[in-house]
């Protein structure tokens, strides 16, 4: 299991923000004011870094997971590894919009699931992943130690 969290640029984007905030706050308004609001960007960019800047990719319990979506490895066809620029094609020139994406863009590499259960119209999942060998091999294991 890999967890992709925002890069350490991002953070610190957020402290300038946050550096920011208290300059113009500090100009204009009491130091106490300046201060929460600088306190309360602060918490607004960790949350967001936090939640929204992270997500858990691999495979648990003979299925894959992706966020918060899984698919159990019986519905998963080939799980291809991508490079950057394969990736990149699939998310944008080769893309399909039935295709369900779990994709981060401080992630170049990527794995492509394709999706096998006759009831579900997603055609395949597209899965940011900084090992995406790693990912398509677990999977490999878990169906090898489901066959046994």
């Amino acid at each position: 299991m890999e967890t992709l969290r925002a890069p350490v640029s991002w953070w610190i984007a957020g402290g300038v923000l946050v550096g920011a905030v208290w300059l113009v706050l500090i100009v204009v308004s009491p130091q106490w004011a300046a201060l929460l609001g600088a306190a309360l960007t602060a918490a607004a960019v960790a949350s967001a870094l936090w939640l929204l800047g992270s997500a858990r990719v691999g495979v648990h319990d003979g299925e894959v997971v992706a966020g918060r979506a899984h698919v159990p490895l019986q519905h998963c066809g080939t799980l291809t590894a991508l490079d950057a620029e394969q990736a990149r094609r699939w998310r944008g020139p080769d893309a399909d919009a039935n295709a369900f994406l779990v994709l981060r863009p401080y992630v170049m590499t990527a794995v492509r699931i394709e999706i096998t259960d006759p009831a579900d119209p997603t055609p395949y999942w597209l899965v940011s992943a900084r090992h995406p060998q790693r990912l398509v091999d677990a999977a490999r294991a878990s169906r090898d130690d489901e066959a046994r």
